[in-house]
């Protein structure tokens, strides 16, 4: 199996509260990573176009995951703190990925002067999300409570049973059969990934801020950034009409059709293309 290695992390204590978060310093332009639910700041995923780029990234927990507090009040307020405390005068892209799209979008809403460009990637949008049976399972399966002991068993069968670990939790995730969603080297990535993703109290956080859906809408439509939404519509866990739903909303979006036969849209085929994609959005006017 692929080795997911965890990377190292900072917490630092700021006016507006406690993050946590992982800086890895390489050229001047900075993206700022918002990573899906279940993830943390020390997992990275889809960072490598940005890495191999010459980026900096800067990627915080958000509130509930990792250490930081489920409680921190003005996620955006934060970060923009910690950007200043970091010395970073200027963010070429927030990047959302999943249930961190919201927090991607809300920083290039409420944060003009500091968010260059979003980018969002399988990202949920403006519409009811998850289903009404999905919710009530997830909110007893990974609450506070509960996530610990959901995720131990997880892990234990990812470990013990790998295939059928991979299947149970796939199965989701596309709208295709779990057999033809990843190849050998993706599926022991994703194996890698999925023992080492815990929910803390931050899912839980994610099912009630995305209640609002009208809100979310609200505040979409106040981004003035350019934006690339990247969607699949094999997607089986955040539906295809979410992109297009952001698409939609945001001012000056452009919606890319990735050929991805899941969730993750980094393991597609046409995955290269779209990672030339990206790097001429971040080379753009903006």
């Amino acid at each position: 199996m692929v080795a997911v290695v965890e990377r190292p992390t900072e917490v630092v204590e700021l006016s507006r509260g406690v993050v946590e978060y992982r800086l890895e310093r390489r050229g001047p332009r900075v993206v700022l990573m918002m990573h899906g639910g279940h993830m943390r700041a020390s997992l990275p995923l889809g960072e490598e176009v940005f890495a191999e780029a010459g980026f900096t990234v800067l990627a915080p927990s958000r509130p509930g995951y990792g250490r930081t507090p489920v409680g921190v009040a003005g996620f955006s307020e934060v970060v923009a703190e910690l950007c200043e405390r970091l010395g970073i005068g200027s963010v070429a892209a927030a990047v959302g990925q999943s249930a961190g799209g919201l927090s991607a979008v809300s920083m290039a809403a409420r944060c003009p002067d500091l968010v260059e460009r979003l980018i969002l990637q399988s990202a949920v949008g403006p519409l009811a999300w998850p289903g009404r049976w999905t919710r009530l399972g997830s909110g007893v399966a990974f609450g506070p409570r509960t996530e610990r002991l959901t995720w131990g068993l997880l892990h234990s069968l990812v470990r013990r049973w790998p295939g059928a670990g991979l299947r149970l939790l796939l199965r989701d995730l596309s709208v295709e059969p779990v057999g033809v969603v990843l190849d050998e080297v993706n599926r022991a990535l994703v194996a890698g990934l999925f023992e080492r993703m815990r929910s803390g109290s931050g899912f839980a956080a994610d099912l009630r801020d995305f209640r609002d859906v009208a809100g979310y809408r609200e505040i979409a439509a106040g981004v003035g950034q350019a934006a690339l939404v990247i969607a699949s519509p094999q997607d089986g866990a955040v539906p295809f009409a979410h992109g297009e739903a952001l698409a939609d909303v945001l001012p000056n979006a452009r919606l890319v059709i990735s050929r991805a036969s899941s969730h993750f849209v980094w393991f597609g085929e046409d995955y290269p293309a779209i990672a030339e994609t990206i790097c001429g959005f971040l080379d753009s006017a903006g």
